[in-house]
């Protein structure tokens, strides 16, 4: 009993040792895995606090701090002479953004209190607002006064999304006169933003951001763009803004200037003459190719478009029947009438008719099974006369002579019928015919008939043109030499665009050219267009062109001249011409649509631009403003030295009291 009391302590002991042994060496194994743990531990947050310090605080700053895009300025676009035809200007403007706790509905019925929101609006910008993505503010309103602004700023806590800051607008400050030229911007839609390219950009979906539309805003809006900056600001944790660091702002890079050639005062002018009549006038400088004028009208005012139109104003411009929205100097196109007859009589002598060879007009000649009119009995004529008067019964019988295809083979030299890059679209090429178009057009009827030419001799039948085309031809009439393209372009970002003149010479016989100029000249002096041709400025004097188009029915229109009825039935007025025509500095064209009679619509207008662009010509200002001679002397006023007598002395009144001394 003893020796088995004494084995049980051994026993109990050897557990003990064991299951401690065991202890130990979990512990030791633990402790050493822990070890490890608070070495790599250590490690990793000495390598984040003495390694990626920097990473760190970037990363800690980027969820502080954050970068709002700011659209750069728009580039400036200016005249000839620097006159700002676009620019900007600051502008209150009140944006609203999607965002937690916000109903755009409620916060708009809100703000229709401070600022004109009619319901239709309301339920229009609520479903913009509500398509936004989270935090991205859409406009509500532009140009808000300081009254507005202040009211909605100083309840800006109350007002969850909204936000009211100052920006910048577009602003065209000579309105309409300009406005089918410069164009106009607008907000960003869904249509311009493309998934490659410029119109990718971010910016794009920016509230204050906006697109060119129309004319050298849209053509040149990437030029005009320039680059966003970013202003940085600090942001809460769910990402509102509560301040800004203008130390971190990164400044936007303003958009190029683009310089015109165009003259603020002859686009003006041509407003003023026009005033509520449609049509449209061009101006080009006949040495080197510059536009001076390209006036459309009526017109319409740009910034209204800046600012948005409401459906009703859109509708009423768009339903007018003059089309104020039209560019008719380049978009529209028509029968040239009798200022195609120029380019009749230089295919004449170009295909070697004698220029004395001369026609009968009694005012109507039987041909063809018709009999076709004149508006007058001009008798006997020959080129230079029939020029001067006009007389269609001449021109039917030489445009038989010559043949539709040597008439449009001279008329394309001219440039009629040709798209020119002036850098701004929409234009159309109009049609000058020939025997290959009845042929490519008229499948039924492909044959040119000898009865469509007497019609072609007079700018008539398949024959349609616009103003520009009908400029650029009185131009190279004008220069004599160069096939001068028009230039509207003059330079882009201080880059100078090519000249007009760089585009060949004119292949025809100088002495031709001179003679159809010359006829143009006697048109103002004792033709058509004689009480025009003096332009009251001293000895210069302009030549031209008049042309009257049937605008509705070979018939014309009613009245003398197809001048009074209705207005959509009445013909078109036209007129070409250069100055001085002894040596021509400036052409132009003027089409008034259905304005009856060219010499009674057309001309005067012309005279008044023709007028303007000399005046502010410096060379032409020298010779208009020529000193007068001195007016002779008599010679009993005269002494022998040439000088006057001395006055004489006038011996005093002793009746008078004298001065005191």
């Amino acid at each position: 009993m003893k020796a088995e009391g004494l084995a049980e302590p051994h026993i109990f002991f050897a557990e003990v040792n064991e299951r401690q042994g065991v202890f130990h060496r979990r512990a030791f194994l633990l402790g050493g895995f822990a070890g490890v743990g608070i070495l790599a531990l250590g490690g990793r947050l000495a390598h984040l606090q003495l390694v990626d310090t920097q990473r760190y605080e970037k990363l800690s700053a980027s969820n502080q701090f954050n970068f709002k895009l700011v659209p750069p300025p728009r580039g400036i676009i200016v005249d000839r002479n620097g006159a700002v035809l676009a620019s900007n200007r600051p502008n209150f403007r009140l944006m609203v953004a999607r965002d937690k706790g916000v109903d755009p509905a409620a916060t708009l019925k809100i703000l229709s209190s401070f600022v004109p929101l009619d319901d239709q609006r309301q339920a229009r910008l609520a479903k913009d607002i509500s398509r936004a993505p989270k935090r991205a503010p859409v406009s509500v309103m532009e140009d808000m006064s300081w009254e507005q602004f202040s009211a909605i700023n100083i309840r800006a806590p109350e007002l969850p999304g909204v936000t009211a800051d100052m920006g910048e607008v577009r602003v065209y400050p000579y309105g309409g006169a300009f406005a089918h030229v410069i164009g106009y911007v607008a907000k960003v839609n869904k249509t311009d933003i493309k998934p490659t390219g410029p119109n990718s950009d971010p910016i794009m979906l920016h509230p204050g951001f906006r697109i060119g539309k129309q004319g050298v805003e849209k053509a040149f809006d990437l030029e005009l763009r320039g680059k966003p900056g970013a202003q940085k600001v600090e942001v809460d944790a769910n990402g509102h803004e509560v301040s800004s660091d203008p130390a971190g702002d990164i400044p936007a890079v303003p958009g190029k200037l683009i310089e015109l050639t165009l003259d603020v005062d002859v686009q003006n002018r041509a407003m003023e003459v026009f005033g509520d009549q449609s049509g449209a006038a061009v101006v080009m400088d006949c040495r080197n190719g510059d536009i001076l004028c390209l006036f459309s009208g009526p017109s319409f005012d740009a910034n209204r478009f800046v600012r948005g139109l409401t459906g009703a104003e859109y509708s009423a411009l768009a339903r007018y029947e003059r089309k104020p929205l039209f560019n008719k100097a380049l978009t529209a196109t028509y029968p040239p009438g009798s200022t195609f007859k120029t380019m009749v009589a230089l295919a004449a002598l170009d295909s070697g008719i004698d220029p004395q060879q001369t026609h009968v007009c009694a005012g109507a000649w039987a041909w063809g099974g018709r009999v076709w009119h004149c508006d007058k009995h001009h008798g006997v004529q020959n080129m230079h006369s029939a020029i001067s008067t006009s007389c269609d019964i001449f021109f039917y019988q030489t445009a038989l002579a010559v043949g539709p295809d040597k008439i449009a083979e001279v008329a394309r030299k001219f440039g009629l019928g040709e798209i020119f890059d002036i850098g701004i679209p929409g234009q159309k090429p109009g049609l000058v015919p020939d025997k290959a178009y009845k042929k490519r057009n008229f499948p039924k009827d492909p044959v040119w008939h000898p009865g469509e030419t007497p019609s072609m001799g007079i700018g008539q039948g398949y024959t349609h043109l616009n103003p520009l085309q009908l400029c650029v031809q009185a131009s190279r009439l004008a220069n004599g030499r160069k096939a001068l393209h028009p230039r509207l372009i003059r330079s882009i970002g201080g880059a100078a665009q090519p000249s007009g003149a760089a585009f060949g010479d004119l292949p025809f016989k100088p002495e031709h050219i001179d003679f159809i100029r010359a006829a143009m000249a006697e048109v103002t002096t004792t033709g058509t267009a004689a009480a025009f041709g003096d332009l009251g400025l001293g000895d210069l004097r302009m030549a031209g062109k008049t042309g009257t188009a049937q605008a509705y029915t070979y018939k014309g229109g009613v009245g003398a001249h197809g001048a009074v009825g209705e207005w959509k039935l009445r013909d078109h007025a036209w007129f070409i011409g250069f100055a001085p025509y002894d040596n021509p500095r400036y052409a132009l064209s003027v089409l008034v649509e259905h304005g009856g009679w060219g010499a009674g619509a057309a001309a005067p207008r012309a005279r008044e631009l023709m007028r303007v662009a000399l005046l502010k010509d410096p060379e032409m200002r020298a010779r208009i403003e020529k000193p007068l001679p001195m007016p002779a002397l008599p010679p009993a006023a005269q002494d022998d030295d040439g000088l006057p007598e001395p006055p004489t002395p006038i011996a005093p009144d002793p009746t008078q009291p004298r001065p005191a001394a």
